[in-house]
């Protein structure tokens, strides 16, 4: 050839919005890290080398345990720049050959991924055994032990790991996925801030869940909630001076259902506030009905859920609950956790001001378990102490358990407060805790949360007789649901 004709066109632009297009496609635009669609592409091209070879692969699904808190607390950006931070942590910390993407996000060996909101899930290739997998995941886990510095801020927050496992666990990535998501849940029940590989009763665990939860949001329509009344006993005059309203379900399907199941359920959903109201307006207009009826006014103790108590709502539900049943409010006393005290100091005293001008009481339940400041404890316009029952149980056996209900009871008389001792069973308990100096006690001793009707006898019953002793020892069933 002599020569050479023809044209040129730079199409630098087109390059750059087709690169601008993959990169939406298969990455997450906070994070930078590939997203769910890289993800489950590239964990089905893994999938597909591992039964070639004989291999396993493990998937490992990650949540930032109360990351809510913080996008509630510190605002949405504070949020955002802690989940970058997270992702460049899970970059570093991972084994090189776990990598993230660079370049062809399906053309690599690459394993982390960002699904959404505070969700992360890695998979990890070639490994001989479970244990392999266990490595990752508590080095991952490692990576929040040092807090988070944002904009001056010392960030402290921590992750939760469920682990499924190729071929045992699921043979294709939505298998695999929804095994780690389980395990996960899993690992976050059996407490925060570890890793569970998955299991089949996991999945059955799952299943039953979901089942509970579509029943619960129907129980309230369906009007299957009932409250149980457990007294309170002064044990210097064996009189009922108020006793505490405890929430049960009986579904007609399931029968009884634990509080220790469905109350956590209805934490998690959200439903713990229109069920949490139910229980405020039935228990007040109960206790209404009693006095009606002649009996003397009870103190009537009603929980409040830390979800519950942090809505601007709680107020507004207690005056509504009071105004429906007539009810004088010095009769009502709300049951808080040391938790719930030492969330937001500030705001909590502002809150629980407000409810002491209407009158009623506050009391502080399972004190002793938490860690209130005394500092702050004198400034909580409270009224009541309620010792654990994990203190009473033990104390007659552990000299350290005695010791606490000794110094709370002295606390309690210093800070000119009241204090009940729960989950009271035996009388050896109840002769230690009076020679302590406490005398209001409630529990199995004196009887079982009993249905409204049953209480009613029982008032009816110690009128007749007049002031006595308590009645004998109640043993409690193996499998007695647990006060909640």
């Amino acid at each position: 050839p002599v020569g050479m004709t023809g044209t040129t066109q730079d199409i630098s632009e087109r390059k750059q919005a087709e690169e601008q297009i993959r990169f939406l496609a298969y990455y997450d635009g906070l994070t930078k890290l590939p997203n769910r669609t890289w993800s489950m592409e590239k964990l089905s091209v893994a999938l597909a080398a591992a039964r070639h070879q004989g291999s396993t692969l493990a998937v490992l699904f990650l949540d930032l345990d109360r990351f809510q808190r913080i996008n509630d607390t510190m605002g949405h950006s504070i949020g955002d720049r802690l989940l970058q931070a997270v992702a460049e942590r899970l970059k570093r910390c991972l084994r090189s050959s776990d990598g993230i993407a660079r370049g062809d996000p399906l053309g690599t060996s690459d394993t982390v991924a960002r699904l959404g909101g505070d969700e992360f899930i890695m998979s990890i290739s070639d490994i001989t055994r479970g244990e392999d997998a266990a490595k990752v995941a508590r080095r991952i886990l490692d990576i929040f032990k040092e807090p988070f510095r944002i904009d001056e801020r010392e960030i402290f927050v921590s992750g939760t790991i469920g682990i499924s496992l190729f071929p045992h666990d699921g043979d294709d990535a939505e298998t695999l996925l929804k095994n780690a998501d389980a395990a996960m849940y899993h690992a976050k029940d059996a407490g925060r801030g570890s890793f569970q590989f998955f299991s089949a009763s996991m999945n059955a665990a799952a299943v039953k869940r979901m089942s509970l939860e579509t029943a619960l949001r129907k129980a309230l329509e369906r009007e299957e909630f009932l409250l149980h009344f457990q007294p309170q006993i002064d044990v210097a005059s064996g009189e009922v001076f108020g006793c505490e309203a405890l929430v049960r379900w009986k579904n007609p399907e399931l029968g009884l259902v634990s509080p220790g199941e469905f109350i956590p359920l209805a934490e998690d959903t959200g439903l713990i506030l229109p069920l949490g109201e139910w229980v405020l307006r039935a228990a007040c207009a109960q206790n209404r009905a009693w006095q009606d009826a002649g009996f003397p006014p009870l103190r009537l103790s009603v929980n409040i859920s830390g979800r519950q108590f942090k809505q601007d709502l709680i107020v507004q539900a207690v005056e509504k609950a009071i105004a429906a049943s007539g009810l004088d409010p010095r009769w009502l006393e709300l049951e808080i956790t040391e938790s719930i005290l030492m969330r937001s100091a500030k705001e909590t005293i502002e809150t629980l001001a407000r409810l002491k001008t209407m009158g009623l009481q506050i009391s502080v339940d399972d004190f002793g378990t938490g860690y209130s400041s005394l500092s702050y404890l004198s400034r909580f316009p409270i009224d009541t102490l309620k010792i654990d029952q994990s203190f009473v149980r033990n104390m007659a056996k552990e000299p350290g358990d005695a010791a606490i209900t000794s110094a709370i009871i002295a606390m309690a008389r210093t800070l000119n407060l009241s204090v009940i001792a729960e989950g009271v069973e035996t009388e050896e308990q109840r002769a230690i805790l009076r020679q302590q100096g406490c005398t209001q006690m409630q529990g199995y001793l004196f009887s079982r949360p009993v249905p409204a009707a049953d209480f009613g006898k029982m008032l009816a019953e110690r009128a007749l007789r007049g002031p006595a002793a308590p009645p004998a020892a109640q043993t409690p069933p193996a499998d007695a649901a647990p006060a909640a």
